[in-house]
């Protein structure tokens, strides 16, 4: 018999996440690792680094070509992340 007090575990992290305002940190961060999942082996090959800063995700590609391609396809982009992790998490994507 549970007493009162006793929460399951999921929701106390739950809970932990809404108080340490951490559950958009870990959406970004999930968002990152799923890069190369959502865009494929080869560009994530030609990437050096991913980051989120302000809801902006920053990629550094090392080829010219595909940095031009991915500028174009910006907003598909966006939508298959923010598929991806289910919500909202990016409004724009910077390439560097």
């Amino acid at each position: 018999m549970r007493h009162s007090n006793e929460q399951s575990l999921k929701d106390v992290i739950q809970d932990l996440l809404n108080a340490y305002r951490l559950r958009g940190k870990l959406k970004e961060v999930k968002l990152i690792k799923s890069w190369e999942k959502v865009m494929g082996k080869t560009i994530s090959n030609r990437t050096s680094e991913v980051f989120i800063k302000d809801r902006i995700l920053y990629v550094r590609i090392l080829s010219a070509p595909l940095k031009q391609e991915l500028h174009y396809n910006r907003t598909k982009v966006i939508t298959m992340l923010n598929n991806e992790a289910g919500e909202e998490v990016i409004t724009d994507l910077v390439i560097l």
